[in-house]
């Protein structure tokens, strides 16, 4: 009978998903470890050496360092970090370029050659070797010479101020010149200063000292991506000399408007002459071209210039967006693959499947957010001419911002993220035009001073208020920051692990010399000595 039926075993979903919650656990701990561990050397460094100490030999001996437990030797640290963040860094961006490389054999449906190392890794092909190196060094330049360098100010000041955090850090921060685009490094620089600015913020806000109007808004961070991408698109149509070029180019190989067009568009709208030779020329190639007589000053651009393809701008957009679907994914399954691949290793190798379809799931959704926004864009520009007679740059600002509505498709963690990466980009516009009106100096090299200035802020923040950090910029510098290659040994991690379960039990239980050996069980249990840098 039903009745008397065994009841069903419970499904693997529910043991995939135990196993899950237990390693987010175990990172946390890990976490909150490090941070307790931290402070407690920060309040020890404060307070000075114990005069009662058996070890006090002068009154002004330096404070440890943050790597002794695990490697006395600060030049060894130092040289771990470099090359543990050279490698990742190296494999993060030569990985990206190999799956891109997959991708395009891929779309070609020359499947036979996937195992063709001569074709995926070929240096014709696939040319990311200099680009990598650059980055390498990069990430290993800093994070070596900031842990060199605050290992230096411990012992020459004898004692761990947050000004030690704030030079080493700024100084740190000239690794920035192993890239060698001044564009990149002021794209850099301005991401940081956003950074820093969030963290100032989130300080303040704690604090109570300061709180701008409206930040307890649900959906501030979508205001403020709205706003970038409004002075993104503007700078991209009318002052496209003002993104970079590789910028440039990514948004126009992502939208189907072609060059010639946009160039038409925008001196239309200053009221220059229209070059009607290059833009005959390009819709003379279409095969379904269809257009009015073109003039050489003409009050706007109609669609059938925009989309000479289809006179049907309902289809026209449908297209596009489509179409950026198709072209973007390959790049956003290789950013969200590779990086966690290579950082995480070892939850890959837990669960490679798992981390495959996690990868698969986000690369589709930010992939919808992306291929919207192309086509509420297209949207916007021929409902205003189904609608004006008369063009307006302000249109195209406005375009940008309804499009970046578009990011509600995305997670609520990744929309501050998206924010402040495309901020930079325009402030990046902004500057360039500010000072192409004379408006700023034109100073040479003044991104690298300022990533400099943004590096050491950064890093007194993550040594002093990480709360104030995003989780992802915090954990990310951890990552690299967190060196282990120079001596990864069991004794230091379970020195380490077992001096933080005495200190929690004598906080508990001061009186009680067995309340340790009761901890142990349970980090035998959930396996905690394994946890790298316990």
């Amino acid at each position: 009978m039903a009745s008397s039926a065994s009841p069903p075993s419970p499904p693997l979903q529910d043991n995939a998903d135990a196993e899950r919650r237990l390693r987010e656990a175990e990172d946390r701990l890990r976490e909150a470890i490090e941070e307790l561990q931290r402070r407690q050397r920060k309040i020890g460094a404060a307070r000075g050496p114990n005069p009662n100490s058996p070890q006090h030999k002068h009154q002004h001996s330096p404070p440890c360092c943050d790597h002794a437990a695990y490697e006395p030797s600060c030049v060894a640290n130092a040289i771990g970090n470099i090359c543990q963040s050279f490698l990742l860094s190296y494999g993060v961006r030569v990985g990206i370029g190999i799956l891109l490389r997959a991708f395009k054999l891929a779309r070609r449906h020359s499947y036979s050659s996937l195992l063709d190392l001569k074709q995926l890794v070929s240096e014709k092909d696939l040319i990311v070797r200099e680009e990598a190196c650059r980055i390498g060094l990069l990430f290993g330049g800093f994070t070596g010479s900031y842990q060199a360098l605050r290992c230096l100010l411990r012992k020459l000041r004898k004692k761990e101020t947050p000004m030690n955090s704030i030079l080493a850090g700024s100084i740190a921060g000239l690794s920035i010149l192993a890239l060698d685009d001044s564009n990149r490094r002021r794209t850099l620089a301005l991401y940081l200063l956003a950074r820093l600015a969030q963290c100032a913020y989130n300080s303040a806000k704690s604090k109570n000292k300061f709180h701008l109007w409206g930040s307890h808004w649900r959906h501030g961070d979508s205001l403020l991506f709205a706003l970038a991408c409004a002075q993104v698109m503007y700078s991209f149509v009318m002052r496209p000399e003002s993104l970079p070029k590789s910028y440039q180019d990514f948004i126009q190989k992502t939208g189907p408007v072609a060059r010639p067009v946009y160039k038409a568009v925008k001196e239309s709208c200053r009221g220059y002459p229209v070059d009607v030779a290059s833009l005959s020329a390009y819709l003379s190639d279409r095969w379904n071209s269809n257009y009015v007589k073109l003039e050489e000053f003409p009050a706007i651009i109609p669609c059938s210039v925009i989309h000479p393809d289809t006179n049907s701008c309902l289809a026209h957009n449908a297209t596009a967006t489509s179409a950026t679907f198709r072209k973007t994914f390959p790049l956003y399954f290789s950013l969200t693959f590779v990086p966690f691949v290579v950082l995480h290793l070892q939850k890959f190798m837990d669960a490679p499947a798992r981390t495959c379809w996690l990868a698969f799931k986000g690369s589709v959704r930010s992939t919808t957010f992306l291929s919207a926004f192309v086509g509420i864009f297209q949207g916007v520009i021929c409902l205003h001419r189904k609608v004006a007679s008369k063009d307006h740059k302000l249109v195209y600002w406005i375009a940008g911002g309804m499009a970046a509505l578009s990011v509600l498709l995305e997670k609520k963690a990744r929309r501050s993220e998206l924010a402040l990466y495309v901020l930079p980009r325009a402030g990046e516009s902004l500057w360039y035009i500010l000072v192409n009106r004379r408006l700023l100096p034109d100073i040479k090299n003044a991104e690298v001073f300022l990533f400099c200035v943004c590096m050491g802020g950064i890093m007194y923040y993550l040594e002093y208020e990480p709360d104030t950090m995003a989780p992802f910029l915090r954990g990310l510098i951890r990552r690299f920051l967190a060196s282990r290659i120079s001596n990864p040994g069991l004794s230091s991690n379970r020195n380490a692990s077992s001096t933080y379960l005495q200190t929690l039990d004598a906080m508990k239980k001061p009186k009680l010399q067995d309340g340790g050996q009761a901890e142990a069980s349970p980090s035998q249990k959930y396996n905690l000595e394994s946890i790298q840098g316990l």
